[in-house]
């Protein structure tokens, strides 16, 4: 396939896909010729993947919810899955946003998107790189459960027991993972946020962190 001599990575935008066809008369008509044989699929307006039978590598899911719709920052449950704290698979690819809270269904899955205060979005981001030199945006494992327990609607969770029986009932993080974060990172967070819940939660893990450091 041309296009492919012309283009290294799976996903890519509008207007690499138009320049990688300027040898043709209408490229906007190869295009749409591409799109029907499903040699190219769009995820959303501006933004593709080649069809499987033209892919090297597996796409990117974390690098396409950044290009999707930003600026923002892979988090909340996918991003606690990607850590290990939660140990089931999460099919919706979770992000944050300095943006309006938005949502979006496409042919490769479900991309939703949390409002959140720009103070507290621009800390707690890791910037990732893949092999090919690219980079995606992911809430480090404090911040993605700082965002998860800010979006857990209801007026619980004041305590420390009401937050231990819901980070490990719920969400079903192990004691273990919970010991292993930083409570003063989830203390940063809770001052960005202004959250009185996350600076329980930065209590729960430095006194679970506490109990492990006596016993050793």
């Amino acid at each position: 396939m041309d296009l492919r001599r012309h283009i290294p990575f799976e996903e890519f935008d509008y207007q690499i896909l138009l320049d990688s066809l300027r040898e043709y008369a209408h490229p906007r008509k190869k295009i749409t010729s591409l799109l029907r044989k499903g040699e190219i699929i769009r995820v959303k307006k501006g933004l593709y993947l080649f069809g499987e039978q033209h892919r090297r590598a597996p796409y990117c899911r974390e690098l396409l919810a950044n290009l999707i719709y930003g600026p923002s920052c892979v988090s909340l449950e996918y991003a606690l899955h990607y850590h290990g704290l939660i140990p089931e698979r999460v099919e919706t690819v979770t992000s944050v946003t300095c943006g309006r809270s938005h949502s979006f269904d496409t042919p490769v899955g479900h991309f939703s998107y949390r409002a959140i205060p720009m103070t507290a979005y621009r800390i707690g981001i890791d910037r990732i790189e893949l092999a090919d030199g690219r980079a995606f945006l992911m809430a480090i494992a404090e911040k993605a459960l700082a965002d998860r327990v800010v979006a857990e609607r209801g007026s619980g969770l004041r305590t420390q027991k009401e937050l231990a029986v819901f980070l490990q009932g719920s969400l079903r993080i192990d004691e273990s993972a919970l010991k292993g974060l930083d409570p003063e990172a989830i203390l940063t967070i809770a001052a960005a946020y202004r959250s009185r819940r996350l600076k329980v939660l930065g209590q729960v893990v430095s006194r679970l962190k506490s109990a492990e450091a006596s016993h050793a």
